[in-house]
């Protein structure tokens, strides 16, 4: 049962690994650009798995700023992962050994976290070790290959080739920014904010790393009191 289980994870953290390898051959290429070594830039793909706050991480470790601010950064950023870990652990079993509950929240992402909610409680380990096990290695293995073709490529292209990461950005975004308003609004606001507060000059001296802290935490606070999801609407939601 156990093996049906983690060669079922493998399966379907396939299409996951292919996309994982695209994405972070972009991140890649950006990590080298700012100087960090191809195992440098594996390594931080290893340890943190999380696209956003690994851009993130880049601008914050461009502008020299302090390791807190680092910190706090990828904290607000990757928020969204300690609600989803609670929502999974309601799919596990109550005996779960805690090194298990470890294991699978390493590899707590948003595509690894949509596969497991739709698998049929209570989610067995195997099964989340099958998708870290093919979904992980796409995500560290585009990383390296990324930050390898950045040092070897001439800066033409790769710089050519790091826009791809901005295309990745505008899939995320436009599907639901045109089915919901309000998110097609929190998303121009934060890209006002982000311009004012680079080009303002009262506001320009702020580092990169507190920048994205302050509007992600304006952006979202004003967002959920202004027009918070209904409990109904929450409970309907896949």
């Amino acid at each position: 049962m156990k093996k049906n289980s983690f060669v079922q994870g493998l399966r379907d953290g396939l299409p996951v690994c292919l996309g994982y390898f695209a994405v972070s051959f972009a991140f890649g290429i950006q990590a080298a650009g700012i100087g960090l070594t191809v195992f440098e830039s594996a390594a931080m793909s290893a340890l943190n798995v999380t696209s956003a706050g690994q851009f993130a991480a880049l601008s914050v470790i461009a502008a020299g700023a302090s390791y807190i601010e680092l910190a706090f950064t990828q904290v607000v950023i990757n928020l969204r992962y300690f609600l989803m870990s609670c929502a999974l652990s309601q799919r596990l079993s109550p005996k779960m050994p805690f090194a298990h509950r470890f294991g699978i929240a390493y590899g707590v992402t948003d595509e690894i976290f949509a596969l497991s909610v739709t698998h049929p409680a209570p989610l067995p380990p195997a099964y989340s070790y099958g998708l870290i096990a093919c979904a992980v290695p796409g995500w560290v293995a585009g990383t390296a290959l990324g930050a390898a073709a950045g040092r070897l490529f001439p800066p033409l292209l790769t710089n050519a080739l790091g826009v791809a990461i901005y295309g990745m950005f505008i899939a995320i975004l436009v599907p639901p920014a045109k089915e919901n308003r309000a998110v097609a609004v929190v998303v121009l606001v934060s890209m006002a904010l982000s311009a004012v507060m680079t080009w303002a000059p009262a506001l320009s001296g702020i580092s990169s790393g507190f920048r994205i802290i302050l509007i992600t935490l304006l952006v979202s606070g004003a967002a959920a009191a202004l027009k918070p999801i209904s409990e109904e609407a929450d409970a309907d939601a896949p």
